[in-house]
This record gives structure tokens, sequence and C-alpha cells, in this order.
């Protein structure tokens, strides 16, 4: 039997308003998160998004971190287009390997029940 492990969070962010002070510029907010800029550009990962009930909506992978997650705060073809008005959190894990980030996916997708993932569900 293989034993899977949901991957530690490198980066946590949350919908926040900025609370600026006297010369600092403003951050300009995509869907509520001003924090991409901590989401590393370069690597590869999981991405999980929770409700603010903790609850997970949508489990994703990419080969650049940031640029993904910014597609699904702003496409049209994302399968969460309909729903980031219920993202509060963002969970990512750094994970280089492509074969290791397919299996995580899915994995996550199946043991957690992420809420708005249709492809890879097993558990139906």
């Amino acid at each position: 039997m293989i034993k899977i492990e949901k991957p530690q969070a490198d980066v946590t962010i949350f919908k926040r308003k900025q609370q600026q002070t006297e010369n600092e510029p403003v951050i300009p907010s995509i869907q509520g998160f001003i924090d991409l800029h901590k989401i590393p550009r370069d690597k590869g990962g999981i991405i999980l998004f929770f409700n603010r009930d903790d609850e997970l909506l949508f489990v994703g992978k990419a080969r650049k971190l940031r640029q993904r997650v910014k597609k699904h705060l702003e496409d049209n073809v994302s399968p969460l287009k309909d729903h980031r008005g219920d993202i509060h959190k963002i969970e990512v894990s750094i994970v280089e390997d492509p074969m290791e980030r397919e299996i995580y996916e899915t994995y996550l997708i199946n043991k957690l029940h992420a809420k708005y993932n249709a492809d890879k569900v097993f558990y139906k």
C-alpha cells in the first residue's frame, strides 16, 4: 500500500483589505487577495482554495504557481469562476516534480472531497 499525505503548505494567504500607512502605495487587489506576491512565480506545486469555513473548494496544480493562482482568480474558463466570492484562503505547496504534482492533486481531490473539482474524481 502506498501512503500519501497532504504536503505542508509553503505559503498561505487570506482574503484581506490593506491597512495602508501614510507613504505606502496601494496594493492592487485581485478578488480581495493582496498577498499574491508571496507565492513564488517560478516554482511548481499544488494549490488549494478554501472557503471561510475551511471547506476545500478546489485543488489545482501548476508549473508556475503565481500565474495559475491569478488565472483562477481572473480567467473566465476557471472552474472557480462562479465561486470566486467564496474563496477566503489559498494554500500553496511547492512540488517541483510533475509526476508528484499529478499524484498529489488526484489524491487531495479524492481524499478531501474538493467541492468544485470535476475531473479526477473517484469517490462518487
